[in-house]
């Protein structure tokens, strides 16, 4: 692993090309949000931390391949952030809980703007969308905010947006009906608790032909299974209520790499402004 990522960094780098089981998922999602402290926590608090069983923990560290937790421990230790990133984790408890909660958010923007230093994923993602017709946006519960907020911006620019926010029966019929009308790719954003109706979703787009590109809390979430793509931004979990700035910015990002591949974005983005001005729509 580079010692010159972030410590979250380095950890995805450990976890990659291996198939891990969900409890075994949640101990590396775990891992990655406390990745600054993790070398110095025991197999019993990681244990706590992710709400698994010791043992876990134990079968965690030998299907990376070591020879148990405590080898897994040196070897994080050797790549252990330095005394500067501790500190940072440190000074964490000279703030509220609420300082603590938007200090948490600068933190999983930090590590989105590390993964986007690799622009590739975004930017193959950005001609997916860009050339299905129609693009169908699914997103539920927790996250259909995220998916309408998403629906709205891209519909100034693509030329036909589906949202799909809402769950039921007629969810597989509204994704037939984008796969007849000629769509290639769906667009899912995928928050915790993970609704299995979305697991369930993905697959069946698949079936039909679609690829799907996922941007989800962890690159270990329930839809990884059936994301063709999928990009993580973390969501804070300091309140009662989980934040999600990092995979809203991160969905205004694919917008943005959206409209690299559609050549009209600016005409439509400059007929829509003369439109709404000659409307009168918005208070000057």
């Amino acid at each position: 692993m580079s010692s010159g990522s972030s410590p979250a960094a380095r950890l995805q780098q450990l976890f990659e090309g291996h198939r891990l089981t969900p409890t075994q998922r949640r101990i590396a999602h775990s891992m990655v949000r406390r990745a600054a402290d993790v070398a110095f926590l025991s197999s019993v608090e990681l244990a706590e931390l992710a709400g698994v069983s010791q043992p876990s923990v134990t079968r965690f560290a030998v299907a990376l391949g070591f020879d148990g937790y405590p080898a897994l421990r040196k070897h994080l230790r050797e790549v252990a952030p330095g005394p500067g990133e501790a500190a940072v984790g440190a000074a964490d408890d000279t703030y509220n809980e609420y300082q603590q909660a938007v200090h948490a958010e600068i933190e999983n923007l930090q590590h989105l703007a590390e993964l986007l230093a690799d622009p590739a994923p975004v930017e193959r993602a950005g001609r997916l969308l860009a050339a299905s017709r129609p693009l169908p946006v699914l997103g539920l519960r927790a996250a259909s905010s995220q998916a309408r907020g998403f629906g709205y911006f891209a519909a100034k620019v693509h030329p036909d947006v589906r949202v799909l926010d809402e769950g039921g029966s007629m969810l597989r019929d509204r994704i037939d009906a984008a796969r007849r009308a000629g769509a290639s790719a769906l667009v899912c954003f995928a928050l915790p608790r993970h609704p299995k109706e979305v697991v369930d979703a993905l697959a069946y787009a698949q079936e039909q032909g679609l690829t799907v590109v996922s941007i989800a809390d962890s690159a270990f979430a329930p839809v990884a299974k059936h994301s063709d793509l999928l990009i993580p931004g973390a969501v804070g979990t300091g309140l009662a209520f989980d934040t999600a700035c990092a995979p809203m910015l991160l969905g205004r990002v694919l917008l943005e790499a959206m409209c690299d591949d559609l050549p009209d974005a600016q005409a439509r983005l400059e007929e829509f402004d003369a439109r709404a001005a000659a409307r009168g729509l918005f208070a000057e």
